[in-house]
Parts: C-alpha cells; sequence; structure tokens
C-alpha cells in the first residue's frame, strides 16, 4: 500500500513525520493517516510533493493506482502533469488541444521559426 512506501522512503531519507509533512505541506495528521493506510486515495498532487520531497519517481509510491501513462513521470515532469488536469478540469477537449498545438506548429513555421517538413 501506499503508506508503507511513503513511510518506507521518508524513514530512509532520515525525516520525520513532521519534517515531510511541512515539507510537503501537508497536514502531520493527514500524513500520518496515509502513513497508516487509512486514507488511500491521495490526490495525485499530494502524491507528486511527497515524492519529490522524498527524491523518488511518483511510480514509486503508487504504481498500482497511478495511470500507466503517468508512471513513466519522474518529478521533472510534474507540471507538465500538473497542467493536463487543468486542461481536463478547464473542459478542454483532446482535439482541441491537438488543434492547438498544429496552429502553433503552423504559425512557427510562417514566420520562419521552424523548418517546413517534407
Amino acid at each position: 500500500m501506499i503508506g508503507s512506501r511513503i513511510r518506507r522512503y521518508r524513514k530512509g531519507a532520515g525525516l520525520t513525520l513532521t519534517e515531510l509533512a511541512e515539507r510537503a505541506g501537508v497536514a502531520k495528521s493527514y500524513l500520518s493517516t496515509l502513513e497508516r493506510d487509512q486514507n488511500t486515495n491521495p490526490s495525485v498532487e499530494l502524491v507528486a510533493k511527497i515524492s519529490s520531497e522524498l527524491d523518488v519517481p511518483v511510480n514509486e509510491l503508487v504504481p498500482e493506482l497511478i495511470e500507466p501513462e503517468v508512471a513513466q513521470f519522474d518529478n521533472s515532469d510534474y507540471a507538465w502533469w500538473n497542467l493536463i488536469q487543468e486542461l481536463r478540469e478547464s473542459g478542454i477537449t483532446l482535439k482541441e488541444l491537438q488543434e492547438f498545438v498544429e496552429f502553433h506548429k503552423w504559425k512557427k513555421q510562417v514566420r520562419g521559426d521552424e523548418p517546413s517538413s517534407p
């Protein structure tokens, strides 16, 4: 379970429960419920913060819960994952995002920022 993994990595990093809670910006009591597996459904954002503070990849903490495309992310990809979540929550569709990317590529090509493809 996620709690035992968090506890193992926390202790391996030489951090107290209080120290990790403060660094991750979460209440000590909440972190304690996670570590004791009383709460088994933390947000992706919280897991990413904890994994960052413990310097371990997110998928080390929740390999069975995390979406497959996110499991390969390391901590440096957190900002991208957060942006993807924001886009989903804002209601943008995948097609709309793809259209934006294509428009952006076209605009760069027209300005001469990018060589044209054959």
